[in-house]
């Protein structure tokens, strides 16, 4: 009698075959669930980088404005945002790679050998690791958020409040109470603001629009958290596939022979 040998793939691809071709086969290959963190991971880091540098420029130039401070390196900001926006993307791409890999027949083909299996299973581990680190950072990123948010929400109170004081004296913005936001260096006599000028330029062109900028960057870290948070849970199933892959290969073929013996069993008693 001879033995033979299958393997899931190899099922799989008959079955698969039989039914709809190699369009079944490839969308069994995706990983839909680290393409859906990739989706939201490379949506949350644009939308974060594009509106907290709009609204930090503006934040700044105001305070040079009014606060007459300097910020010399605001000139090479955006090249700060260009590199955490490349460093992002480029680190979803890998993920997202390392999600083809452990998905389908796919992990069948790459992850056959014992070395092979060693390698993918320390490279999951290494970017379990990673972004681990990651969610880290983004996370007192969120909270750094909150609290901004939260101090551009009572600025703006104290905006709206001028509309209804009837005394011109007392039209004046008073961030005296706020002065740990500032410098050890800032005149504490600038933190009053009486200048109808100066008001415009601190309410109108700064803290409505960065207020809002800033919520929408809020809303994009939470996306980049949620999505490093989905990296983890793919990254860990990624890990348990690829240490478990050759006990299910064993069980796939052990399971195809005794199917095989039993057909051979029943057709040698007809």
């Amino acid at each position: 009698m001879f033995r033979k040998s299958y393997s899931y793939s190899s099922v799989s691809e008959q079955q698969s075959s039989g039914c709809c071709g190699g369009s079944c086969r490839c969308l069994t290959r995706i990983p839909y669930a680290t393409l859906i963190a990739t989706v939201l991971c490379c949506t949350g880091v644009g939308i974060f980088l594009g509106s907290f540098y709009r609204g930090i420029s503006l934040t700044l130039r105001t305070f040079e404005q009014v606060f007459l401070f300097q910020f010399d390196w605001l000139i090479d900001l955006h090249i700060v945002f260009i590199i955490i926006g490349s460093v992002m993307g480029a680190f979803s791409l890998i993920l997202l790679l390392v999600g083809f890999l452990a998905t389908g027949a796919t992990r069948e083909r790459v992850y056959r050998g014992f070395k092979s299996r060693i390698g993918g299973r320390v490279s999951c581990a290494f970017f379990m690791g990673l972004t681990y680190i990651l969610e880290l950072v983004w996370l007192l990123v969120f909270v750094s958020l909150v609290l901004i948010t939260f101090v551009f929400s009572v600025w703006w109170g104290m905006c709206n409040n001028l509309k209804y004081e009837s005394n011109p004296e007392n039209k004046c913005i008073d961030l005296k109470p706020l002065v740990f936001l500032f410098p050890n260096s800032t005149d504490v006599n600038l933190l009053r603001i009486c200048d109808e000028g100066k008001q415009k330029n601190f309410c109108k062109d700064c803290v409505e629009p960065s207020e809002v900028l800033f919520i929408v960057a809020l809303a994009a870290s939470f996306l980049v958290v949620l999505s490093l948070i989905h990296y983890l849970m793919c990254l860990s199933a990624n890990y348990a596939r690829i240490k478990d892959n050759e006990k299910f290969q064993e069980l796939q073929e052990l399971q195809c022979l005794q199917d095989t013996e039993m057909g051979t069993l029943s057709k040698d008693r007809f």
